[in-house]
């Protein structure tokens, strides 16, 4: 491996930071499953074969750390808890997101999608990768992946469009 893991933290934790975010939704989980990745990573270096870039090696570890977490315990209880209305100390995650991105329109659509619209999304326009690249990341037909793109526009154009709807609708009140 030619980077040292130092290298490799600093080039990478930022964008690993954001893709476990738009999984998990809680920026402190999300630092919690990136450095999670780069301990498992460090420990297991050896075992990098480099088939893939460090990039989509960390990423995919990433994407399956955060599966992880969304099914584990811990997830479903702070949901549960969001939902009944007992709020931890931590800012309302979708509120912190808001925030880092600028209360940017099209984030907030893009957290709406399910998990498996959300990430292809994720993966396509924002990491810039290739439907073959996702496919192997998700270890999907590549048809499936082309698939989920597509519906996964609709779906935010739909939001959006709804989204204006209900501004234009508010402001004439």
């Amino acid at each position: 491996m030619r980077q040292s893991i130092e290298q490799i933290v600093e080039t990478y934790s930022d964008y690993l930071l954001r893709v476990a975010y738009i999984y998990v939704k809680d920026r402190r989980y999300a630092e919690e499953i990136v450095q999670d990745v780069f301990m498992n990573f460090y420990k297991k270096r050896d075992q990098f074969r480099e088939h893939s870039s460090v990039k989509t090696y960390l990423t995919k570890m990433t994407v399956n750390r955060s599966y992880d977490y969304l099914r584990s315990w811990k997830s479903k209880k702070e949901v549960l808890f969001e939902r009944v209305g007992i709020k931890g100390t931590s800012k309302n995650s979708e509120n912190l997101l808001l925030e880092l991105e600028e209360r940017m329109e099209i984030t907030k659509a893009v957290l709406k999608l399910k998990v498996k619209y959300r990430e292809v999304i994720l993966l396509y326009y924002y990491a810039d990768y290739s439907i073959e690249e996702i496919a192997g990341l998700l270890n999907a037909p590549k048809s499936t992946i082309k698939s989920r793109i597509q519906r996964a526009r609709n779906m935010l154009k739909d939001i959006l469009q709804q989204s204006d709807l209900e501004v234009l609708l508010n402001g004439n009140e």
